[in-house]
């Protein structure tokens, strides 16, 4: 489970001595997004090495640029100059392997949170005598249907794509010739080539499909949810969008759900010889409920890597298999006597004779190299630090870039360091850099932001030196400035069991130190996650400051950033240790002599909203009011992949399941909740909320309930955020 986009990146000006105004700032400034920053947005380095291209904002243009002087190349697509093309717009784009083509999509249509379904056109770069892209004539993909999670071959003659569960091919040099790779995908039963709904939302991806290096061969995971448990909720006529034809009777929407030590798909994967249309199935050795969670076929096209997890999580497997013998060879293996994150999959990259790796394997996420044979060469990275992405390797200089918190949890670095040891620090200020590398690593574009520092976008050199500033932010600095705004600062607490935990504040604007005022209390929780981190925003919390709170957020044990056995010390019973932790920061702030402590609050979202009534039923009554949105209440209602990952099965933990379910402690329920969830959410479902609210009434314990017709986790749509976001303020200020 991610926490869902719930914070809006609405920056605000908080420079350090500047002066601020006094402006307040309104709900409707936050729900709105009228102080968003402006950003770059949907980069995408060029195959050619030393470019990115963006569309621009009306989706009508894909303009190149070059990644050392930041200046325009050309515009290398324009709906209005394209020949033939027959739509007005587009949402995404990619290139092919080489470079000379596009594939446009158009007409998305969302799914779940990764997948979708669009309409893809393709669009040939061709250059004049001048070196200059010309109008040429743009193609559909397919007259079929819309399509999913195309993908091209790697010399960009066919494209690979899934309609209907099915999977398709089509030859670009032979007139966009389409032939059907597969015929047994039918909904809710047989899947190809994509991800099932627990997959895509747990190992977040949306394609399952691969081409082999030489172009002959196609691998694909194949999903059998035939025996995973259907889950159901209905849909309504609604409004912001309606559905008109259930105006008169509602409707419902059915999927596969797997929920905690119930069956998930049986998974397998397959290859299809494009020549000889010949499909094999690859003999793998796993168990029989395990989990593929990626497939990539790497520089050797004899070699398809395939990613395996035990359904308990703590053993990762990563193959190599031949797509014709269907041969596997074990690689490599990495055990953890917890769980092995999923961030795993998506930071192995292969090279010609070897292949990078994190792991976890001595309490810290570091950086490893392999040969191709599965040789560890060397462990790259070391310290009591979390290296947090690999960002590729430069085969001539035998460099390594990634990103890692080593200057502080609270921050991210961006790093180079050679095959001797030899470390430089690219990122030239302190606070969150994330960076994107130009194909050849010769350039990235870094983008950093830090608790008085709004979104900065810069050029650099792989040595660090800034070549080009790209987005500075200073005209919304100066319309904030007549603004009155809170400022965060970070903490640090000991708790009574010992342990040191971080956290941030926002002091009521005027405040003053004799006085005392009632609190406001964030979390999010879940494990891995961060919220106390050295970043830019403003949210609803910034507005609740501005009305008299103290609002404060403290990351528990459980949460990411200070290692394996800080973020892991909640296996098997999660959720105890956190809202203790959440209790013990309420109790220290209780003892500020600034602090009201019988005016206490606490909210929080998805994991957040659980740890919500978890901490308000700690057995302390340390908490006056608390809202929940879109809280899971019991394990036994979620999906396998998240839960078990932490939980195992309910078989193998009744106890921890049960000293984890928010239902256990409900009779200790302190303070007034306010309980808000989607009626549509796929993820959390309503289930949740409603026989957690069943228990509240068999205990006697009152509540609210505020629930959200046809919305999803993330609840929005139409005015839909600023009612949400009215009644939490509306709540907090009748009750604290």
């Amino acid at each position: 489970m991610r926490k869902p986009v719930i914070t809006l990146l609405l920056c605000l000006l908080c420079l350090t001595g500047m002066a601020q105004g006094n402006q307040s700032i309104d709900l409707k400034d936050i729900t709105s997004g009228r102080f968003r920053p402006e950003n770059i947005y949907g980069v995408i380095p060029t195959p050619d090495g030393d470019f990115y291209t963006e569309m621009n904002a009306e989706g009508t243009q894909i303009i190149k640029y070059s990644f050392r002087t930041g200046e325009k190349v050309e515009v290398i697509f324009d709906v209005s100059q394209a020949r033939e093309c027959d739509f007005k717009n587009f949402s995404s784009y990619q290139f092919s392997p080489d470079g000379q083509k596009l594939l446009i999509a158009t007409k998305k249509t969302p799914i779940y949170r990764h997948s979708y379904t669009a309409v893809h056109y393709i669009y040939p770069l061709k250059k004049n005598e001048k070196g200059v892209t010309t109008n040429n004539i743009i193609e559909p993909l397919s007259d079929g249907g819309p399509q999913q999670a195309p993908v091209f071959s790697p010399d960009g003659t066919m494209i690979a794509f899934v309609r209907d569960n099915n999977i398709f091919l089509v030859k670009l040099l032979y007139g966009n010739s389409e032939s059907q790779v597969t015929e047994d995908g039918k909904s809710n039963a047989i899947i190809n080539g994509i991800p099932d709904w627990v997959y895509e939302e747990e190992f977040s991806f949306n394609s399952a499909l691969e081409f082999s290096a030489d172009n002959t061969m196609i691998a694909f995971i194949r999903f059998d949810e035939t025996e995973v448990p259907s889950y159901s909720f209905p849909l309504f006529a609604g409004q912001a969008p309606r559905i008109e034809a259930l105006r008169d009777y509602p409707g419902e929407y059915t999927y596969k759900y797997p929920k905690a030590g119930y069956p998930n798909s049986k998974v397998e994967v397959r290859t299809y010889d494009i020549k000889s249309h010949v499909t094999r199935t690859i003999k793998l050795a796993i168990d029989a409920d395990g989990y593929i969670p990626r497939i990539r076929f790497t520089k050797d096209a004899s070699k398809l890597a395939i990613m395996t997890l035990n359904r308990h999580q703590d053993r990762f497997d990563m193959f190599f298999a031949d797509p014709r013998s269907t041969l596997c060879k074990l690689v490599l293996r990495d055990e953890s006597p917890y769980y092995v994150k999923s961030g795993v999959f998506d930071n192995i990259q292969f090279y010609q004779d070897n292949f990078s790796f994190l792991s976890e394997r001595d309490g810290f996420s570091h950086l490893y190299w392999y040969s191709m044979g599965g040789n560890l060469i060397k462990k790259v990275t070391n310290g009591k630090y979390e290296v947090k992405e690999f960002l590729g390797y430069d085969e001539t200089e035998g460099s390594f870039y990634y990103t890692s918190n080593e200057e502080s949890p609270l921050r991210k670095a961006i790093y180079k360091i050679d095959r001797k040891g030899k470390k430089i620090k690219l990122s030239q200020k302190e606070g969150t850099n994330n960076a994107t590398f130009s194909t050849s690593l010769k350039y990235y574009m870094n983008k950093f932001s830090n608790l008085t520092t709004p979104m900065l976008i810069t050029l650099n050199d792989n040595m660090g030196k800034p070549l080009k500033t790209l987005v500075t932010n200073d005209k919304l600095k100066q319309t904030l400035a007549s603004y009155a705004i809170p400022q965060k600062e970070f903490f640090t607490f000991q708790t009574t069991d010992g342990v040191e935990l971080n956290g941030w504040m926002m002091k009521p604007l005027n405040f003053s130190a004799s006085k005392k005022y009632p609190v406001l209390m964030y979390q999010y929780s879940g494990p891995g996650s961060q919220e106390v981190v050295d970043t830019w925003n403003i949210s609803w919390e910034t507005y609740m400051a501005t009305q008299g709170y103290l609002v404060v957020c403290v990351d528990g044990r459980g949460t990411g950033g200070r290692g394996e056995a800080f973020e892991k010390c909640t296996y098997l019973k999660i959720g105890v240790k956190e809202a203790r932790d959440q209790v013990e920061a309420a109790l220290y702030l209780g003892k500020q002599s600034y602090v009201d402590k019988e005016r206490i609050g606490i909210w929080g979202w998805s994991y957040g909203g659980y740890m919500t009534l978890m901490s308000m039923s700690e057995g302390t009554p340390v908490f006056k009011a608390g809202v929940a949105v879109a809280a899971p209440t019991d394990w036994r209602f979620y999906d396998t992949v998240y839960t078990e990952r932490f939980m195992r099965t309910p078989k193998e933990n009744a106890e921890g399941y049960k000293e984890s379910s928010a239902f256990t402690r409900a009779d200790k329920l302190e303070g007034k909740l306010l309980i808000v969830h989607g009626m549509a959410d796929d993820n959390v479902h309503f289930q949740n909320a409603v026989e957690y609210m069943e228990q509240l009434v068999q205990c006697n314990k009152e509540f609210y309930a505020l629930p959200y017709t046809n919305r999803n986790h993330g609840i929005y749509g139409g005015n839909t955020r600023q009612h949400l976001y009215t009644q939490m303020t509306n709540f907090f200020k009748s009750n604290l």
